[in-house]
């Protein structure tokens, strides 16, 4: 089987995970992501974790698998739509910048600043200095970033494109993934070898000591969503100071009121009697 020099993770001679140790074990990380939630609560951390990667290769995946117990005061995803004409006038990472972290919070951009990198370099939606200047000025900024005090981490998630055409199948006859299945996907399709080209030299010039890549292999869902998770818990040191379960008293007594009529409400029809 052809696979692309991005994406080495083909499950051929791999012994597929079972459902049980799957479920199991994703639980198990997501009690983990909970204590770790709470020491960067506790601790005041700032936490930016970057999720990139080709059309279909599971970081909305991992993502929700991620953040499915999470506090979202704490956790939040930032997922940005195209730029609007006033926002292409910015410097070009300014409005990232608005959605970075404060103390205690973690920001999981599902797609983020590696945009003019990928999708805005292949099709031609930035110029050539435009991309040179994000090229040069990238490592910059997120050194800048580390020295404020912000933890980057970036991950990458690799997939044949045998593996990408399966999934991009699976969505045409899935009617509630359809909406996942975009021109621009439809586009990228037919660029595979233009974004290899362009994940290559991203690498080569944003896979810095202070900021490196991980890269995920992404054919396999599940080795994906608990590779991804497990690393993440490695990436920052906690322990666990998860609060002790309340104590249920007893209710207060309701000291002679009395409620309106339930017939006083409009309630949502019972379609399933």
């Amino acid at each position: 089987m052809a696979i692309d020099k991005d994406a080495e993770s083909s499950e051929l001679g791999r012994e597929k995970l079972s459902k049980s140790f799957y479920e199991k074990e994703l639980l198990r990380l997501q009690i983990e992501l909970v204590k770790q939630q709470e020491w960067i609560k506790e601790k005041g951390l700032k936490v930016v974790v970057l999720f990139e990667g080709r059309d279909a290769a599971g970081k909305g995946g991992v993502i929700k698998r991620i953040t499915q117990s999470l506090n979202p005061r704490i956790c939040r995803v930032v997922a940005l739509g195209t730029p609007t004409e006033r926002e292409k006038t910015q410097w070009y990472f300014q409005r990232y910048v608005a959605h970075l972290p404060a103390a205690g919070e973690m920001v999981l951009f599902d797609r983020s600043w590696y945009n003019r990198a990928g999708v805005e370099r292949v099709m031609d939606f930035c110029t050539d200095k435009e991309y040179e200047y994000f090229m040069h000025s990238c490592p910059h900024f997120e050194r800048m970033l580390i020295q404020s005090g912000i933890i980057v981490i970036k991950y990458w998630f690799s997939v044949s494109d045998e593996e990408q055409e399966r999934r991009f199948k699976g969505r045409i006859n899935d009617p509630t993934k359809q909406w996942k299945l975009s021109p621009m996907d439809l586009e990228s399709r037919d660029r595979w070898v233009e974004y290899s080209k362009a994940k290559d030299e991203m690498f080569a010039h944003t896979d810095t000591k202070h900021a490196p890549w991980h890269v995920v292999e992404a054919d396999s869902k599940k080795r994906a969503r608990i590779n991804c998770m497990r690393h993440l818990l490695d990436q920052i040191p906690y322990e666990d100071i998860t609060p002790d379960p309340v104590e249920l008293t007893p209710r207060k007594s309701k000291g002679g009121y009395v409620r309106p009529p339930m017939s006083d409400q409009t309630f949502v029809k019972d379609y399933y009697e």
